[in-house]
């Protein structure tokens, strides 16, 4: 079951629940999972996520956190960045203005997507913000392709199987996403990094 915190913006979140701006978590993920003709309970077998969880998230009751959201969209065979993407037909766009990165924030961590609006992307760009002792969540993440990426700003402890190591301003990684990873912020200011992955199944 979720571990719930009070109220954020009259809802109940998770402790690291993820919330974008305008946008209806619980009821895109339930439009999906009807168009793809599932169950809740048929995802939950699916995902590994409750199916008491998948029904307070479409109810708008909790938000996910990054991992389980993870974990549902891997049950329906989609990656975050689709799961926010734009609707409709995608605009043929080379340049991105700051104020156009989509972005997605959970519990003192945020990013920001490059080019959610391009259709058949084969590559990930992220703009990933930390706030002190924000994470990804307490689940390991893990997902077909490659992922790399350049510390911009503070520090951050990664996780990659059962190699540590903290990162500073100008370090780097890169890795291959099938092996469980996870990042957190163990300095005292906000940490800033720049990733990128391919394919986009993140």
């Amino acid at each position: 079951m979720p571990n719930t915190k009070g109220k954020s913006g009259g809802k109940e979140v998770e402790t690291d629940g993820t919330e974008r701006q305008g946008f209806d978590v619980g009821a895109h993920l339930k439009a999906i999972r009807k168009s793809k003709g599932l169950s809740q309970r048929q995802l939950a077998r699916r995902s590994g996520v409750s199916n008491g969880t998948i029904s307070l998230i479409e109810q708008d009751k909790i938000s996910p956190s990054i991992a389980s959201l993870k974990q549902l969209l891997d049950g329906m065979q989609m990656s975050i960045a689709d799961f926010f993407s734009a609707q409709g037909a995608a605009e043929q766009k080379i340049f991105f203005r700051a104020d156009e990165l989509t972005e997605h924030s959970s519990s003192g961590f945020s990013f920001r997507l490059v080019g959610t609006q391009i259709g058949d992307r084969q590559m990930q760009i992220i703009r990933e913000r930390y706030d002190p002792g924000a994470d990804t969540g307490e689940s390991m993440l893990s997902h077909d392709g490659e992922e790399g990426g350049v510390v911009v700003r503070g520090q951050i402890e990664i996780t990659v199987a059962d190699q540590v190591d903290i990162l500073s301003e100008g370090d780097a990684y890169y890795f291959k996403s099938t092996l469980p990873h996870r990042f957190r912020n163990v300095g005292d200011e906000e940490c800033e990094i720049v990733s990128a992955a391919t394919p986009p199944t993140f």
